[in-house]
C-alpha cells in the first residue's frame, strides 16, 4: 500500500494537515514526522508510523523517506539561503529515496519577477529546483493567511488605527486551516504536475477586512495607509526583527520578519497578490472560510506560532 509522509506534524499547519489526512487515507498509509520525538508522540501513541526528520540532515531525511510515494513539504519559516538549503535537502532526499511526488506549500504569484515580495523569492527557487528533478509535484500557491491580519486587527484595536502599506491592493485572504486542509487533500489526490492557487472566497482590501472586524466587534478601528519606510518603523517599535535571522519575541503578534511583511504589503499594494481562483473548492469539495466567519470565531483564528519548531 502506498505510503504518504506528512512532515511538520507538530506544527499549527502540519498538525491540521495530519488530522485531515487521518480522515482521507488509510491508517497504514500514513507516516507522520517532526524534528523531535515529542512532536510526534501523540501519533505514535495512536498507532501511526512516525519518524524523526531533521531538514539539516540530508542522509537522515533520505532514510526517513524510504518507502514513501509522496512527501508534504511545508515551507520553512525563515527567509533566504537557510530556507533554500532546507528545502533543497528535502527535495534531494525525495529523489535519493525514490519518492514519486512532492507536495509543496508555495505562495501566490511566486514566479512573477515583478513581484517585490522577498518571501516569493525562495518559493520561486524551490519550485524551479523541484521542476528540474524527475519528481512529480503539486505546488499549492497559498494566499496570505487571514489569521495574520485578524491578529493584527485585534492588536491595533487598542490604538484605534491599523496602519500598513497595503493601500487599496487586494488579497483573497484564506485561513491557514484551509491551506492545511488543501495540503492533505493534495496528498490524497491523483493530481500530477499541478499548480493550484489556494485562495479565500473573495478578494478584498485591508480596509474591507477592517470594516468586517468592526462590524463583528463593534470597534471603530480606522485603516491608515503609510509608506514602506513608516511600516518598517511600526514593526521596529514592536520589536519585530527586520530579517528572520533576528531575535523574535515570545508570543509576538507578528511572528514574521518586517522585511517579509513590508515587501508583502508592497506586493499587495501593487496588485501582485490579487490572485483569485476556485482551486480550493475543486480540490477539497469545500468552500473556504470567509473573513466574516473567522472574525465571528476569532479565538480560533489567531496566528500564534508559525511553525513546528522555532529556528
Amino acid at each position: 500500500m502506498d505510503k504518504y509522509i506528512f512532515t511538520g506534524a507538530d506544527g499549527n499547519f502540519g498538525g491540521i494537515a495530519a488530522e485531515t489526512a487521518i480522515k482521507l487515507l488509510d491508517k497504514s498509509q500514513l507516516i507522520f514526522t517532526a524534528p523531535t520525538e515529542k512532536g510526534i508522540a501523540k501519533y505514535r501513541d495512536q498507532g501511526y508510523e512516525t519518524r524523526v526528520t531533521d531538514f539539516n540532515d540530508p542522509d537522515g531525511l533520505a532514510k526517513a523517506f524510504q518507502g514513501a510515494k509522496k512527501v508534504l513539504l511545508i515551507s520553512m519559516p525563515f527567509v533566504g539561503e537557510k530556507r533554500r538549503q532546507a528545502h533543497k535537502n528535502v527535495v534531494d532526499a525525495c529523489v535519493a529515496s525514490g519518492v514519486q511526488q512532492i507536495v509543496y506549500t508555495s505562495l501566490v504569484n511566486s514566479t512573477d519577477p515583478t513581484n517585490p515580495s522577498i518571501e516569493k523569492l525562495d518559493h520561486a527557487w524551490t519550485e524551479s529546483y523541484v521542476e528540474n528533478t524527475e519528481l512529480d509535484y503539486i505546488f499549492l500557491r497559498n494566499s496570505q493567511y487571514a489569521e495574520a491580519m485578524i491578529t493584527n486587527y485585534y492588536t491595533m484595536a487598542k490604538t484605534g488605527v491599523l496602519a500598513n502599506n497595503q493601500g487599496d491592493g487586494k488579497m483573497a485572504y484564506i485561513s491557514r486551516q484551509d491551506c492545511a486542509i488543501a495540503a492533505a487533500y493534495a496528498m490524497a489526490s491523483n493530481l500530477e504536475h499541478s499548480i493550484l492557487n489556494i485562495n479565500g472566497p473573495e478578494l478584498m482590501t485591508i480596509s474591507d477586512l477592517v470594516n468586517i472586524g468592526n462590524k463583528v466587534t463593534g470597534n471603530d478601528v480606522k485603516y491608515q495607509e503609510i509608506t514602506d519606510e513608516q511600516d518598517y518603523e511600526v514593526f521596529d517599535k514592536m520589536g519585530v526583527p527586520r530579517t528572520t535571522d533576528g531575535k523574535f519575541k515570545k508570543d509576538s503578534s507578528a511572528p514574521f520578519s518586517s522585511d517579509g511583511m513590508v515587501t508583502f504589503g508592497k506586493a499587495i499594494r501593487e496588485g501582485k497578490m490579487g490572485t483569485f481562483s476556485k482551486d480550493f473548492f475543486k480540490l477539497t469539495g469545500q468552500q473556504p472560510r470567509t473573513v466574516l466567519n473567522m472574525f465571528e470565531n476569532s479565538d480560533e483564528y489567531q496566528i500564534g506560532a508559525r511553525h513546528s519548531v522555532d529556528a
